[in-house]
């Protein structure tokens, strides 16, 4: 990003008018200012993207500014913010108010003549990007939308919002902005009225008319393969021959036209992070190509490059700006800009997926030095990996010190992680269809089950016959992940640095997400049903609203369960076990639920754990000290877990990944949606662990911004203490009365060791300043947590030798 602000303030009143025209001239603009009484007053902010999109944010005194035209095939648009102002066209002229948008080629000369103190909004886009999305080049006159109603409102309101925030965006976060964008200006023109043209004759204007109700129909039909000029001349009940004219009287024929369309989407894909679980061939097929090949091939013939080198490119920038943000400190806040800051995307990640290998090399397909900088901890950002979400990269319902690494990292290195929820089988089409990596997880027919063993029970179903692995354990984890140089005792620091929905892979739905949240047999509601049937157990979908201003989730539907014979034969009457294809004719889809209802978004991880000390699979349920599934909302972007290591290399694994969940999880589950997250990984070895807070953990420790969360369980280490009973005595044996009492001695324990309190300081202080909270009532070993804020200890300071002391200023 290339970010420069300007104003006059900073020249004597005679120099201003000059140096205002050379600060305007630097973007092709050309301002004229009559004599005034009052000295000129301008401040100009802009900024050119990676990209070539130019934007200007301008706020002056009375004045003409005149285009330069720099830019062939530019086009430029301005929102009006404020003042007096008119737009001049040879003999027209055009009354502009706040709100009202105006654009045209870089060309057309054209004044904007502002006559009193005023606000603008200046875009400039290359024309390549929106040449495929317009029928032909007479759609790049210039144009005017009228802000009060109908599309102009609503763009006008989009264009503000970018207004105010375009220059403390970076530059990989606005990528996905631009292209919104590009979409807007061809909408705009597209129902622009033309200002260059005299009135059209009638029968021009069907014609017009009738070529943008085709591009609009093809436009709205790219991702079907079988789409041709006979089927759209038959919807628009038209000669295909004609057609074929309309499209040729735009110079191009309908072939190019569809070609060139698809390739800006696939192309705009490519550069959008959050498709970076898509391989190149899931964006070839979900716009409509059938051949990769052919498309690799047309691609380059367009933009001079191969998809995956433009998907390299467009990935090198996302690590620049990930290095950026490492640069700067230690990112906080929750989600704060989910779609324009999604995770980062691989250049390679189709040939990964395809190998079912993971390579140690960069993401961005090269071997990197440490970067120079440093954290606030000290600690290096060393290499970035992906590790994408597919059968050969997850394990399904456990955990286990036995399972094979896909993965070996170093201290200090970044990872990305593609995590998959188990329940996306509840809406195949929105959270699978078409997603490569989901597809190779959740494929399961009579001949074939890509995932066999789900869950740590038998493998032959000997117990209740629900399949292999019996569901005992049901969370879709991705890894494990080895940490060179970890050794039992030592303490691994796992870092949220980022983390993004994964959007769905369909184009129906393209740019949306969506989750699931079954109210089931293992809820804590169950039993206690008022309503018929008192046993029942229903799914909503959700959709996850991704906007920067308030992510948020809404119900889309819910359906009831009804029992589903899985491929192997196996009839499931309720949710006993996980990925069960879905027999959507045996359900039935309930709209309109949840209506005028908005749930915030908090979106997290359910399942962080380092592999257990004992032998043999151990069910991914029940959390316990290696972690597994904490079921925690706040363990989140900006968060960090710390977990004790128990078997050589940690073996770190991730999965159940949440949009939303309350403390509790009272009904089952959370808004299950799958997420891709950007994780830093720091060893710190036991041997030097001295003063840390989390130097005496034998516990999951989640360490935000501004709190300190502990966590305690009905058991704590349930492994031992139940011994060879242990997967099955932690169900029957949890209640929140001995989780309240392992969070609160977690608690005293971190008082006293961390902050230096001796025991009554401690207890007096849970009492009065810390928050106790249920965790979660449904996961077999129930969870307490304790919430402690930073800022309590402000005022205290470390003696020699770890002793905490009052400080001075904060003596009475």
């Amino acid at each position: 990003m290339r970010l420069e602000k300007f104003t006059t303030d900073s020249y004597p009143v005679h120099q201003r008018p000059h140096a205002w025209r050379e600060a305007l001239q630097l973007h092709s603009l050309r301002p004229e200012m009559a004599p005034a009484a009052a000295p000129l007053y301008g401040t100009l902010t802009a900024r050119r993207t990676a990209r070539g999109v130019e934007m200007a944010r301008i706020t002056s005194s009375p004045q003409t500014i005149q285009r330069l035209g720099a830019g062939a095939d530019a086009v430029w648009l301005a929102l009006h913010m404020g003042g007096d102002a008119a737009l001049h066209h040879g003999q027209q002229t055009i009354e502009l108010a706040p709100g009202d948008i105006v654009f045209g080629p870089a060309h057309a000369q054209a004044d904007l003549d502002f006559r009193s103190n005023f606000r603008q909004f200046m875009v400039s886009m290359p024309g390549a990007s929106l040449k495929t999305r317009l029928p032909g080049d007479h759609a790049f006159a210039l144009g005017h939308l009228r802000g009060s109603a109908g599309l102009g409102r609503m763009f006008a309101g989009t264009l503000t919002a970018l207004a105010d925030a375009f220059d403390t965006l970076d530059d990989d976060d606005i990528a996905p902005v631009e292209s919104a964008l590009s979409e807007f200006i061809a909408t705009s023109m597209a129902a622009r009225r033309d200002l260059a043209l005299p009135a059209s004759s009638a029968i021009s204007s069907t014609r017009a008319a009738t070529v943008r109700r085709l591009c609009q129909y093809v436009d709205a039909n790219l991702s079907d393969p079988l789409l041709t000029v006979a089927g759209v001349a038959a919807h628009e009940h038209l000669s295909e021959r004609l057609v074929q004219k309309l499209f040729e009287g735009l110079g191009q024929t309908f072939t190019a036209y569809l070609r060139q369309s698809r390739l800006e989407r696939c192309r705009a894909d490519l550069a959008n992070r959050q498709y970076g679980h898509l391989s190149i061939s899931d964006i070839c097929f979900r716009w409509g190509f059938n051949d990769p090949a052919h498309f690799s091939h047309s691609f380059r013939d367009r933009y001079g490059m191969s998809p995956r080198q433009y998907r390299q490119q467009a990935n090198e920038v996302s690590q620049q700006s990930l290095r950026k943000r490492i640069k700067r400190g230690w990112p906080s806040g929750y989600f704060e800009t989910p779609a324009a800051d999604p995770v980062a995307s691989s250049a390679g990640i189709d040939t990964v997926a395809a190998r079912g290998a993971i390579d140690s090399s960069c993401v961005d397909g090269t071997s990197t030095n440490a970067i120079s900088t440093a954290i606030s901890t000290g600690i290096g950002a060393g290499r970035h990996h992906h590790l994408p979400a597919n059968a050969q990269t997850i394990h399904w319902g456990y955990f286990s010190r036995s399972i094979p690494p896909v993965l070996t990292i170093d201290s200090g290195d970044i990872v990305t992680i593609e995590t998959l929820t188990q329940h996306a089988y509840d809406d195949h089409e929105r959270m699978i269809k078409g997603d490569s990596g989901a597809e190779s997880v959740f494929h399961w027919t009579a001949e074939h089950k890509a995932v066999d063993r789900r869950g740590a029970g038998p493998t032959d179903a000997s117990i209740y016959g629900r399949g292999s692995g019996e569901g005992f354990g049901v969370h879709i984890c991705t890894g494990p992940i080895f940490v060179k140089d970890a050794q039992p005792g030592d303490v691994l620091e796992v870092r949220i640095l980022d983390l993004a929905p994964r959007l769905a892979a369909s184009a129906r739905y393209e740019g949306r997400a969506f989750g699931s949240n079954a109210a089931a047999w293992w809820g804590f509601h169950y039993d206690d049903l008022i309503e018929e049937p008192k046993q029942r157990e229903v799914v909503t979908i959700y959709e996850v609203d991704c906007s920067q201003d308030q992510p948020c989730a809404h119900a889309v539907y819910n359906f009831r369960w009804t029992p589903q014979c899985d491929p192997n034969g196996v009839l499931h009457p309720t949710i006993d076990y996980p990925g069960i294809p879905i027999d959507r004719a045996s359900i039935v889809e309930n709209h309109g639920v949840l209506q005028g209802v908005t749930i915030p978004v908090r979106p997290h991880f359910g399942v962080i754990a380092v592999a257990p000390a004992e032998t043999g699979l151990v069910d991914s349920i029940p959390p316990s000290c290696f972690g597994g599934n904490l079921d925690n909302w706040r363990i989140a972007k900006g968060a960090t877990l710390y977990l004790r290591v128990g078997v050589d290399g940690a073996l770190l694994s991730v999965g159940d990944p949440h949009a939303s969940q309350g403390d509790s999880e009272l009904c089952g589950t959370a808004i299950e949606c799958s997420l891709t997250g950007v994780f830093q990984i720091v060893l710190h070895k036991a041997a030097n662990l001295r003063d840390e807070p989390f130097a005496d953990i034998d516990y999951p420790l989640v360490e935000t911004a501004d709190e300190w969360v502990i966590h305690g369980f009905s058991h704590p280490d349930y492994l031992k203490e139940f011994g060879d009973k242990a997967r099955s005595a932690i169900y029957e044996k949890s209640s929140l009365d001995p989780a309240m009492r392992d969070a609160f001695r977690k608690t005293r324990r971190f008082l006293m060791t961390a902050m230096g309190l001796t025991e009554d300081e401690a207890i007096s202080l849970m009492s009065v300043a810390v928050d106790f909270g249920v965790t979660q009532v449904v996961d077999g070993n129930w969870g307490v947590h304790a919430v402690i804020r930073k800022s309590m200890f402000a005022g205290r300071v470390r003696a020699p030798g770890g002793q905490a002391v009052n400080s001075p200023l904060s003596s009475p």
